[in-house]
C-alpha cells in the first residue's frame, strides 16, 4: 500500500483558485497512476483528474477541463491539482488515490493501492 496525504483545501469564493497537494510515501512506483477525486455530501466519489506516474499523460473530467491542471514532482513524490475559476459545484472532499492502471479515456483504473484521508474544498457563491 502507498501512503498518501492531501493538503491545501479550504474555503474560497466562486471564481477563486486553490492548489491541492498529494504527497506519497512508500513504493508509489508499483502504481501507474495517481488521481484526484471529489466527493460531495450525499454523493458518490467521482473522478476529477489523473496523471501517469513519471509520465506526461493526463486525464480530466469534462467539468475540470480548462480550469484544473494536474502535475507532479517525481523527485518529491508530489502530485498537485491547481484549480482555477472555482464554482460552488466544485465543493466537496478531495481525495488522491494511487491505482495500478491508466487509460486515456478514463484516467486511473484497476487495483487501488491507497487513498489519502481527504481535504475539504468549499466554494461559496
Amino acid at each position: 500500500q502507498v501512503q498518501l496525504v492531501e493538503s491545501g483545501g479550504g474555503s474560497v469564493q466562486a471564481g477563486g483558485s486553490m492548489t491541492l497537494s498529494c504527497v506519497s510515501s512508500g513504493f508509489i512506483y508499483s502504481s501507474a497512476c495517481v488521481g484526484w477525486y471529489r466527493q460531495a455530501p450525499g454523493k458518490e466519489r467521482e473522478k476529477v483528474a489523473a496523471i501517469v506516474i513519471r509520465g506526461v499523460s493526463t486525464y480530466y473530467v469534462d467539468s475540470a477541463k480548462g480550469r484544473f491542471t494536474i502535475s507532479q514532482d517525481s523527485a518529491k513524490g508530489t502530485v498537485t491539482l491547481q484549480m482555477n475559476s472555482l464554482k460552488p459545484e466544485d465543493t466537496g472532499m478531495y481525495f488522491c488515490g494511487a491505482f495500478a492502471d491508466y487509460s486515456a479515456n478514463a484516467g486511473c483504473g484497476g487495483k487501488n493501492n491507497g487513498w489519502g484521508q481527504g481535504t475539504q474544498v468549499t466554494v461559496s457563491s
